[in-house]
């Protein structure tokens, strides 16, 4: 590499380089590997359209010559750090409600009944399937048709707290109804 400037390149640089095939690339730094050499270069599309770009990789073991055209006045922001432990576990959060949506499926549970058992599980981690029941606590049971009158097991507040809750969803139902009732009416 004849005209290398430098061994490290900054991003948001301008650099121009010469290929072995002495063809010309210019454009600004993304990236650039020191160990292997590589250099990733923003450039205006071939096709003149200003909504988009092309990228290269230049090997720069196989340019003639590099030059640094214009050097970028500001540091790069540093990259976000991701929460790793954060983004695992809602992973697992995620991996484990298709479960339970599988399991209704399989279970031949209507929608209704895939709804509530969804509205049970955003505030109750222990809910889950029993057939086409759904079991909260251990000892509350739901069966089909899934209104409050369904709801069974021994009277305490853990049975008077899933009523509450089939109750509050089934009247969120019930309002998501009329309003869209409400909206194909005046249509």
């Amino acid at each position: 590499m004849a005209g290398l400037v430098q061994d490290c390149f900054s991003i948001g640089s301008t650099v121009e380089c010469t290929t072995c095939y002495n063809a010309n690339i210019e454009g600004e730094v993304l990236a650039f590997d020191q160990q292997t050499k590589m250099l990733i270069l923003k450039c205006p599309s071939a096709s003149n359209s200003t909504k988009l770009n092309d990228v290269y990789i230049v090997n720069l073991a196989m340019c003639s010559d590099v030059q640094v055209k214009k050097e970028a006045c500001k540091s790069p922001e540093p990259p976000l750090s991701l929460n790793l432990q954060r983004l695992s576990t809602r992973a697992r959060n995620q991996v484990e409600q298709k479960r339970c949506q599988l399991s209704a499926l399989a279970a031949g549970v209507s929608p209704e009944g895939q709804n509530l058992f969804m509205a049970i599980a955003r505030t109750i981690t222990q809910v889950t399937w029993s057939g086409p029941n759904i079991v909260v606590f251990k000892d509350v049971t739901i069966t089909p048709p899934y209104k409050v009158d369904n709801v069974n097991g021994p009277p305490d507040r853990q049975l008077s707290y899933v009523k509450k809750i089939v109750e509050k969803h089934s009247d969120d139902q019930a309002g998501i109804t009329k309003s869209t009732s409400a909206d194909i009416a005046a249509n």
